[in-house]
């Protein structure tokens, strides 16, 4: 039995910041590019700034382990799984990879457009390595799965970003590869669909398969992984099991606290009608806070754009604890009046604040999530760990005994008190 499933040894990999690169040449232009470039050369040494993207990353896998991989956006967590799928070549170190991978990292990875999904399937179990005969045998299961039954025919470049994303998956999860790699693309997915993919990957992790999941929602890596790596900066500041790692990666000021706010190049393209620009934690005077007094209140503010308008759309946010438990989901449109009087939003820039009452919160470290989405419909973007902040229980009810009350809230409710 092999000792490791995968083992990394001082892997890093660097990229030239600016450096262009070019489509797909003739024979011609790359032998007219090379003089060129030695021409420039011997006028004067070009040079370019470089950036490690990941460095000195190392470590061993063991099979039928389940991994987490977290950080912050740009921590290297994406290139590193490109690095195990043999996507991109590391610039220094050496992957030992036993067994046959799968992977999940974009929209549409490894599928080619130009082919149907019934032609897609049996081009990606072949790159597996696997017979004709055995894709055959998990074919109905994989498009049962995916749920694009009545397009398993039309060529995928017609599919939306979800369809792609369903057929991806169910490909990636049952042509049985030995390990499994997937990237936050499943955020692209409806919340059905993110809970189907879930469930699915714990079953293929109780298989004895190895997996390993990026993802910025802490509840499922707590629920579906062993143990995690912290990223940070490219390099690996942490390997835990993953309730320590989690609440390493929490506390630590690693994530985002206090606001975050999203650039052009952060957001998917298939989203286009919805960007995200912002999302923050207010105090009553605006003060964008990363710690709140729990005796006051305070507001959680979303910012967005849209470039047409949308019925429907209702922005909402997720509150958990640092721990990944749930406390609340809540919607701007979930007042009636709100409901009926919004039921179009222009296109233009938006705002959606929510207002979180005095004495709610027990002191501790929480996540801030949001949701953009048409109930049933679509869901246009999700960040279930968009930015994290602080609550300080000072002068609060109670606190004449000194005692940790057990819980995230710690709501100011009536009393009466009589005789008997």
């Amino acid at each position: 039995m092999n000792q490791y499933a995968v083992r990394a040894t001082d892997l890093g990999k660097q990229y030239r910041i600016g450096e262009m690169v070019s489509g797909y040449q003739t024979l011609r232009d790359t032998i007219a590019d090379g003089f060129s470039r030695l021409k420039r050369l011997d006028l004067t040494r070009q040079t370019y700034e470089t950036i490690w993207a990941l460095k000195d990353v190392s470590f061993e896998v063991p099979p039928g382990r389940t991994m987490g991989i977290i950080g912050k956006n740009g921590a290297g967590k994406t290139t590193l799984l490109k690095i195990l799928s043999r996507v991109t070549e590391p610039t220094s170190g050496k992957v030992e990879i036993q067994g046959r991978v799968g992977s999940l990292l974009e929209v549409g990875t490894g599928f080619h457009p130009e082919l149907t999904g019934r032609e897609n399937i049996y081009l990606n179990g072949a790159i597996l390595g696997m017979k004709r005969a055995e894709i055959g045998r998990r074919f109905d299961e994989i498009v049962d799965f995916s749920e694009v039954e009545d397009f398993i025919d039309t060529p995928v470049k017609r599919y939306s970003s979800g369809m792609y994303l369903r057929l991806a998956f169910a490909v990636a999860a049952h042509l049985e590869p030995e390990i499994l790699l997937v990237d936050e693309v499943l955020a692209v997915g409806d919340a059905e669909f993110q809970r189907k993919c879930l469930g699915k990957m714990s079953d293929v992790a109780e298989e004895g398969r190895t997996v390993f999941f990026v993802s910025h929602n802490m509840g499922a890596i707590l629920r579906l992984t062993e143990e995690t790596i912290v990223i940070d900066g490219g390099k690996m500041v942490m390997r835990a099991p993953t309730p320590e790692a989690v609440d390493f990666y929490m506390t630590s000021g690693l994530s985002q606290s206090g606001e975050r706010v999203w650039y052009a190049d952060e957001t998917s393209a298939s989203n286009a009608t919805f960007t995200p620009l912002a999302i923050r934690v207010q105090n009553q005077k605006g003060e964008v806070m990363g710690q709140i007094p729990s005796n006051q209140p305070f507001y959680a503010e979303i910012e967005y754009e849209l470039s047409q308008p949308v019925t429907g759309l209702r922005i909402g946010i997720y509150l958990s604890t640092s721990h990944g438990e749930q406390i609340f989901t809540s919607f701007d449109l979930d007042d009636n009046e709100a409901f009926e009087n919004n039921p179009v939003r222009h296109a233009g820039r938006h705002r959606s604040r929510c207002k979180i009452p005095a004495n709610y919160l027990n002191d501790g470290r929480y996540v801030l999530g949001m949701n953009a989405s048409v109930y049933r419909i679509r869901s246009y973007f999700t960040d279930e760990h968009a930015i994290t902040f602080t609550v300080d229980a000072v002068d609060v009810p109670g606190s004449h005994w000194p005692e940790r009350r057990r819980g995230p809230l710690r709501p100011a409710l009536e009393w009466e008190l009589s005789d008997a």
